[in-house]
């Protein structure tokens, strides 16, 4: 058995398709199938049944996979361990995030202390970053909420109090602070449905036994605050520093409790490199000392 073997069957079998296979394998479709009917021999039984010009894994070849993915994502992991150590390269780190704001300064002043690390940074959703690490397409995750899968490892990076903006007027603008049940009548603007923040937002204003009408729903952060200044309506924001503060009025909230908890995470089976690793601990340390609000 022979790991072009393995690693040819394994398209094979996410295609179900030896020409469509052979074509992305670059190589001549009678030397794929083959290759692969030399890999069914050492095997010992059929991964695939044919019916005529069509294939499709069968419950040996479904059993056989998952050990062919291990195996392989494993030499993989390790051969990036080898040049790590040989000094092959100088780190890479790929990174997936729902939001981007919070790390621009952090990974700022990472880049300055290492500038010959290599990054790619993906913006995803909650389930995209999920799959993602499952997958071992990247090496931590940076989210305001929860990532939960089995081997998903977590540690919180900083708490953020979340405000209601008011506009500039408002009844409520003098105030020190708020309950969110006062603001039952008012109109709302919100995220649109599925985008990170709304669901988080929405179990705030269900803690307040509120139900608000939303007159607007955006899906850029900064969008909000420009129509809570005009007097569309209120908002639940985050992250409130003085550009937003000079904008809108901005009240913490007495009750319910309303924050958000950012955390990184990665997955305890895969490797992480030296340079994500280095990165992972920074950016902790980075939001454990107390900065003025900009």
């Amino acid at each position: 058995m022979e790991l072009l073997q393995l690693q040819y069957f394994r398209v094979v079998a996410r295609l179900e398709h030896m020409t469509k296979a052979a074509q992305e394998l670059h190589i001549a479709q009678p030397a794929l199938s083959k290759t692969i009917a030399r890999l069914e021999e050492d095997v010992g039984t059929p991964l695939f049944d044919r019916h005529g010009r069509q294939i499709r894994l069968n419950s040996f070849g479904k059993a056989f996979l998952g050990k062919v993915e291990i195996a392989l994502d494993a030499l993989e992991e390790g051969r990036k361990e080898v040049m790590e150590l040989a000094g092959l390269e100088q780190g890479a780190i790929h990174l997936a995030t729902s939001t981007l704001d919070r790390l621009a300064e952090p990974l700022g002043a990472f880049l300055s202390l290492h500038p010959r690390i290599d990054y790619r940074i993906t913006q995803a959703s909650i389930e995209e970053m999920a799959d993602l690490l499952e997958a071992g397409e990247v090496d931590i995750c940076f989210s305001p909420l929860p990532i939960e899968r089995t081997g998903f490892c977590s540690t919180p990076v900083f708490r953020e109090d979340v405000f209601v903006a008011v506009p500039p007027g408002h009844r409520f603008a003098d105030r020190s602070g708020i309950s969110l049940s006062e603001l039952a009548n008012d109109p709302f603007i919100g995220y649109k449905e599925g985008m990170l923040f709304q669901p988080m937002n929405d179990g705030f204003l269900r803690k307040a036994g509120i139900a608000p009408k939303f007159v607007c729903r955006v899906d850029e952060p900064s969008a909000i605050v420009s129509l809570v200044r005009a007097g569309l309506g209120v908002a639940l924001i985050g992250g409130c520093g003085k550009d937003v503060r000079s904008r809108v009025t901005v009240l913490p909230i007495e009750h319910p409790v309303c924050q958000r908890t950012f955390q990184v995470t990665w997955h305890e089976k895969r490797y992480l490199s030296i340079a994500a690793r280095k990165f992972r601990d920074f950016i902790v340390d980075y939001f454990a000392v107390p900065r003025n609000e900009a």
